[in-house]
């Protein structure tokens, strides 16, 4: 049994893997300050709800962009002798052309090693989380860079923290851009401003690695992933060809079947 384990700044996201496939997949907050104990506690917790343990894990792969948080997931590893396999540009089986390779963050390159598998090449990942990331793979199956924005929800919290009267507000589209209220003005900026956002910066990604490629931009694919991918009006995003949630599970996986010769997961899973 695999465990693929990715750690953002928003959260703890864990995925079984099984004969090729991805059994269950969960979800906790991050806290960037836990010790490897309580780590420890969080993961087996979290497989205990589909009825498993850290005991019957075989391997990790993980993608971590906490640095504390991957010490402690290395440390709970070399307890238990668990083998892991830590995602980097060293370490994800794509070519890396950007100016600092070292420094792009491990989840973006297992996203554009799953997306180049899953889906085909040349692609981009949007991701929302946080931050919103756009990564590119180019037609070779590289990743070649991308764009980062300020996430959805940093914004929200931005508007209502450093702001004397604008509330937090329900994640909702209103019916309208024109806001008849605060809170209606509110959810149109932000929902109707980033699917804009989103839907922008995805067709000029997409443009400029069509005209690397030498194919028309319909002939790259649009991938939407995240923890806010499965929202609603993630729906309303221009130009998607298909939102996976799960794609950086999934690229875990591919990554450790493709660097250790484990059994590779059913490309079929989408």
């Amino acid at each position: 049994m695999l465990l693929a384990l990715d750690i953002g700044n928003s959260n703890v996201t864990t995925g079984l893997v099984k004969s090729g496939s991805l059994l269950a997949a969960r979800r906790a907050a991050t806290d960037a300050q836990s010790t490897s104990d309580e780590l420890e506690l969080l993961l087996d917790g979290l497989l205990r709800l589909d009825a498993s343990e850290l005991g019957e894990i075989s391997a990790i792969a993980c993608a971590s962009v906490v640095p504390n948080l991957t010490e402690g997931v290395e440390a709970i590893a070399n307890r238990r002798a668990i083998p892991i396999l830590i995602a980097s540009a060293g370490t994800v089986p794509i070519p890396v052309r950007t100016e600092r390779p070292a420094e792009v963050g491990a989840d973006r390159l297992v996203n554009a090693l799953a997306a180049a598998r899953l889906y085909g090449t040349p692609a981009v990942v949007v991701d929302f989380g946080t931050a919103t990331t756009f990564d590119c793979v180019a037609a070779d199956g590289a990743y070649v860079g991308g764009a980062i924005a300020p996430g959805l929800e940093l914004g929200l919290e931005a508007l209502a923290t450093r702001t004397a009267k604008l509330p937090r507000v329900e994640l909702r589209t209103p019916d309208r851009a024109i806001g008849r209220d605060t809170v209606s003005a509110i959810q149109s900026g932000t929902i109707f401003g980033y699917q804009a956002l989103a839907s922008g910066l995805l067709a000029r990604t997409r443009q400029e690695l069509a005209d690397s490629a030498g194919v028309e931009p319909t002939e790259v694919h649009a991938i939407l992933t995240g923890g806010l991918s499965a929202a609603p009006w993630a729906r309303g995003v221009q130009g998607v060809d298909a939102i996976d949630p799960e794609l950086t599970l999934r690229g875990l996986a591919i990554m450790h079947a493709e660097v250790t010769g484990a059994e590779p997961i059913e490309l079929g899973l989408r």
